[in-house]
């Protein structure tokens, strides 16, 4: 980094980027709302009948959905670092709010570990000793399928994402304290490694989470599908938290429409991304026609997974990708925050079409279960947000590039 300016301190410009006063009520009024729908879920769960099958699938689509935000969240901030990039200076703060959100999210993991660690097969079959004892193949993956060494992994996936969470925050609200920019050199060396273990751990936790669902099925490019997911979630809420704060009055001199353009950017090329991934996961078992790897695919041609797999295709990556394609779209904040918001739609009805078919007739999907769980661990998962927000500027305030992120200006 090569004679930096920056500006050190909070200023007249500076004091309508933080949240107003009541942030912290409503925190804490999320966190309410958030506790009474899980436990309604919980409650609506047990009595379904069908051994918490139906709530622990409904409560694992709602923490992947919100957990993908925040490690797209991380992600973000490590790829803006390592590139050294200076246009997205004034939009960096959301991600990083949204990766500090981990802790609250590790502690929402509970739910879904202990039954695992307790011996129940309610998610996995692959917990049940008679399941593996039926399978060769199960026998063969239970040196790494097994429920001591799923619960370390998950410690160690969780413990580093919520490391790497504090890690960004932390350092970056300091350095607006301290104007240290130093700190933004130390960002910078650091990154690529914080990049490679997101790819690490994010790879093998949907292996663990998600793909073990089917145990029986493998897919060497599904972490890749997971994090396209995550990064086209980030992008979306982040797109929506700076039009939304933008119409509170808040932050209205740092985001601008040529920053929403470059998120729509980004946005339309993940979701591309995403489109391409899926593709060909599907064209290489296709081709290969394999057994063990079309059964996943057979389980999502029929029925109603039929028609949700057509949608996906549809509502995933040709109308978004046609709907984003135009500059005008871009540079519209309703109209982008449509398409975000879509988007969000697309990435819950994704996570569902990945998880839900595992259950065959054994588990009840129940909409009210299904709205209790995203709504309950997305109102957590905000309260959280919003503890954090409410700590610091919205943006970097002696970030030694934000003079670059303020005069931003797309070129085309």
């Amino acid at each position: 980094m090569t004679n930096p300016q920056h500006t050190h301190g909070p200023s007249p410009q500076t004091a309508q980027w933080r949240l107003p006063s009541g942030a912290r009520t409503l925190g804490w009024g999320c966190a309410a709302v958030g506790v009474v729908l899980l436990a309604l879920a919980a409650w609506l769960g047990n009595a379904a009948g069908d051994g918490w099958r139906g709530f622990l699938r409904s409560y694992l689509v709602a923490w992947c959905f919100w957990a993908s935000i925040s490690l797209g969240g991380l992600f973000f901030t490590a790829v803006q670092h390592t590139t050294r990039a200076g246009w997205s200076v004034s939009v960096r703060r959301l991600a990083e709010l949204c990766g500090a959100v981990m802790p609250v999210l590790a502690v929402l993991f509970l739910p879904l570990l202990v039954p695992v660690l307790m011996g129940g097969d309610g998610l996995y079959p692959w917990v049940a000793p008679e399941a593996v004892a039926a399978s060769d193949l199960l026998q063969h993956k239970s040196p790494w399928l097994n429920t001591t060494w799923f619960g370390a992994r998950a410690v160690v996936y969780l413990a580093v994402w919520v490391w790497l969470g504090r890690l960004f925050l932390v350092g970056s609200v300091r350095q607006d304290a301290d104007g240290d920019v130093g700190r933004t050199i130390a960002f910078e060396r650091f990154s690529p490694l914080a990049l490679i273990l997101l790819a690490l751990t994010t790879t093998f936790a949907s292996f663990d989470w998600i793909m073990s669902l089917e145990p029986t099925w493998y897919s060497t490019i599904f972490g890749v599908y997971f994090f396209s997911g995550a990064a086209v979630a980030i992008l979306s809420a982040m797109i929506l938290f700076a039009v939304g704060l933008r119409a509170a009055g808040v932050l209205r001199d740092a985001i601008t429409v040529e920053h929403d353009h470059d998120l729509g950017k980004l946005l339309f090329a993940f979701t591309v991304f995403w489109g391409y991934i899926a593709f060909s996961q599907y064209l290489l078992i296709w081709y290969g026609n394999i057994p063990e790897e079309t059964e996943y695919y057979l389980h999502r041609a029929h029925g109603i997974w039929g028609g949700w797999s057509l949608a996906l295709i549809i509502g995933h990556l040709v109308l978004p990708m046609v709907g984003l394609l135009s500059r005008h779209v871009k540079r519209r904040p309703l109209l982008l925050a449509f398409w975000a918001v879509w988007l969000l739609v697309m990435h819950w009805a994704d996570l569902a079409w990945l998880i839900w078919p595992s259950a065959g007739a054994n588990a009840v999907w129940a909409v009210p279960v299904e709205a209790a769980c995203m709504f309950g661990v997305g109102s957590l998962w905000l309260a959280g947000w919003l503890h954090w927000a409410s700590h610091c500027a919205l943006a970097p305030l002696a970030d030694p590039r934000l003079p670059e992120s303020l005069r931003f200006e797309n070129s085309y």
